[in-house]
């Protein structure tokens, strides 16, 4: 399906892991798509690389408006950028705190309010925070990251009350534990990486971790014009860690 013809998208954090897969399945459906980061991807046919550091308002915004001249406007924004945290609420101090939370939330206004007056124009304008099932479930040693996704969940429903009506459609995604290059990174720290692993996999009900393509599928389905009637949804992607309480195997 192209139902994304004609159509631009900008993903922050489209370089890698969750964001680059969101960025191909995009293109695969006929967006022109931007992918902001840090470290730019090459421009390839349709896709440009922008810089963008979520944590500035100027380079943000200056972002933006790199996409809407080169495309034209801008009919999506995908708010993947984020940093992970590891502890509890006695582990981190203030400056971590107020680091991640800078990334996690404040890097998502930042985006979405530079992005707002190019959506109002567009005939089918979408927003997809990537959120965490750690917004909905209370996970150990997860203190802060737990906080930053919770508030990036109360942040969309808030979102999208607020510009419903403008015609501008806001939804999240929870992914479960995805096999992203920082969890690999997470992994390689472990003492024992391939016993972490499997317990990763365990703790989610389908036994495995998530795909970023198949968090790419869920973000792809709540931005398409398909899904006009969908908006306020914080869509789980976590192998039913959310709702599912499965009995131990046997």
């Amino acid at each position: 399906m192209a139902e994304f013809d004609g159509r631009v998208a900008a993903v922050t954090g489209g370089a890698s892991g969750i964001g680059a897969a969101v960025v191909a399945a995009l293109r695969e459906r006929g967006a022109r798509v931007a992918a902001l980061d840090l470290r730019p991807v090459p421009d390839a046919d349709g896709v440009l690389g922008v810089r963008a550091d979520v944590t500035d308002d100027a380079s943000v915004r200056e972002a933006i408006d790199a996409v809407a001249d080169r495309f034209g406007g801008l009919d999506v924004l995908v708010n993947n950028a984020g940093i992970g945290a590891q502890g509890t609420v006695a582990d981190n101090d203030d400056a971590e705190w107020l680091r991640v939370l800078d990334v996690n939330v404040l890097g998502m206004v930042r985006t979405a309010r530079a992005a707002l007056p190019y959506l109002r124009r567009s005939s089918s304008a979408a927003i997809v925070n990537v959120g965490s099932i750690a917004a909905t479930a209370g996970l150990p040693q997860r203190a802060l990251y737990s906080a930053s996704k919770g508030a990036v969940l109360a942040l969309s429903r808030a979102m999208a009350a607020d510009h419903l009506r403008e015609g501008i459609r806001v939804n999240c995604v929870n992914p479960g534990t995805a096999d992203t290059p920082w969890i690999g990174r997470l992994l390689d720290r472990a003492d024992d990486p391939e016993a972490e692993r499997a317990a990763l996999c365990a703790r989610q009900p389908h036994g495995r971790l998530v795909s970023p393509e198949e968090v790419a599928h869920a973000v792809v389905y709540l931005a398409s014009p398909l899904a006009g009637s969908t908006s306020g949804v914080g869509l789980a992607v976590d192998g039913g860690m959310q709702d599912l309480r499965l009995r131990p195997a046997q």
